[in-house]
């Protein structure tokens, strides 16, 4: 009965400390992408892509957050996601101009 209950605390802290860690790992992601804006005008078209489809699997972690943090982060989100999108269609449009 005693091993059962000490499974049964540690399925349940398990349980409880996932979504912590699926918190960190967001903010991880959050902190690796947004970090590259500054070389966002030497990425080549592909990885500008790749940086914009990792922004837009980063935006339900940050939806789900509490009102506060969720407001400052899915600015910060939006800022960082625009300035890859915009660079990446600004190298397509001068790609097709030549």
């Amino acid at each position: 009965m005693t091993q059962l209950k000490v499974l049964l605390l540690l399925l349940a802290s398990l349980l409880v400390a996932s979504p912590v860690w699926a918190a960190d790992e967001w903010k991880k992601e959050f902190d690796a992408v947004c970090s590259q804006t500054d070389n966002a005008m030497s990425m080549s078209v592909e990885q500008l892509r790749e940086f914009v489809s990792r922004c837009e699997k980063m935006k339900p972690a940050i939806e789900a957050l509490e009102s506060s943090p969720r407001k400052v982060y899915l600015k910060r989100w939006k800022l960082c996601c625009d300035l890859f999108k915009y660079v990446l269609d600004s190298k397509i449009a001068n790609k097709e101009e030549k």
